[in-house]
């Protein structure tokens, strides 16, 4: 099947659109690839084939599809600030907010088997909480999830394992608060990285390549041991 767009239908009604990409023979599994403040932008496609390339079905849902629809933005100041507004937007939502388009993302997903979610930015927040509130998740990765390390995410209870990759130098997640999560959640394991926020992004000036493919070699060794064993 070609890579490409779909709709889903979340437990509400609403319908959500969601990029998809499908590996090249039998999935080992679902990966939800989760957004960050830019949309589905051409970054979080080429994510989604990266998973699919790597043999798992992947779908990254349009997050801000309730607030915003057809959001594709890059990484200029005006982006950023666009986004910062989208996501308060989102935030803003009446429980349960967009949880239910991830679990409709996740039960795409689960034709191919078990499943594992991963998150950048914002994504990463909401990998945390899907984590935390979803049945069918498998494992999740939270990239230097925004608003992770505040007291009352830092109180939720993950059901499922958990990794979490965390910038040392991120002038939105101090280094103590990434710290201090890590020695609340002794369950859940916890990466730094001498590198900023958004490093695995290879569109913006914080990638770092190192950091980035090491973040990326210990998520595939993880998504294998928890959703394609």
């Amino acid at each position: 099947m070609n890579n490409g767009f779909i709709h889903l239908t979340a437990a509400d009604g609403f319908s959500v659109p969601a990029y998809v990409a499908y590996p090249q023979g039998p999935a080992r599994g679902g990966v939800v690839v989760l957004q960050e403040i830019f949309g589905l932008n051409a970054h979080i496609r080429a994510t989604a084939d990266a998973y699919a390339a790597q043999g798992y079905l992947a779908v990254a849902p349009a997050t801000f599809h309730r607030v915003q629809a057809d959001v594709d933005m890059a990484y200029t100041p005006e982006d950023i600030a666009a986004g910062v507004k989208l996501k308060a937007a989102v935030e803003g939502l009446p429980a349960p907010g967009v949880m239910p388009d991830i679990a409709a993302a996740i039960a795409y997903a689960a034709q191919a088997g078990k499943v594992g979610l991963v998150g950048y930015c914002w994504g990463g927040l909401l990998a945390w909480r899907a984590a935390c509130q979803l049945p069918g998740v498998s494992a999740a990765v939270p990239y230097y999830g925004g608003g992770m390390t505040t007291p009352v995410e830092v109180a939720r209870q993950p059901q499922c394992p958990v990794m979490c990759h965390f910038g040392e130098f991120d002038h939105a997640i101090p280094v103590e608060t990434a710290r201090a999560f890590a020695q609340a959640h002794p369950e859940v394991t916890v990466h730094l990285y001498p590198a900023s926020h958004g490093f695995n992004c290879d569109h913006r000036a914080a990638y770092d390549a190192a950091a980035a493919a090491l973040a990326k070699e210990r998520t595939l060794v993880f998504l294998a041991q928890h959703v394609s064993s």
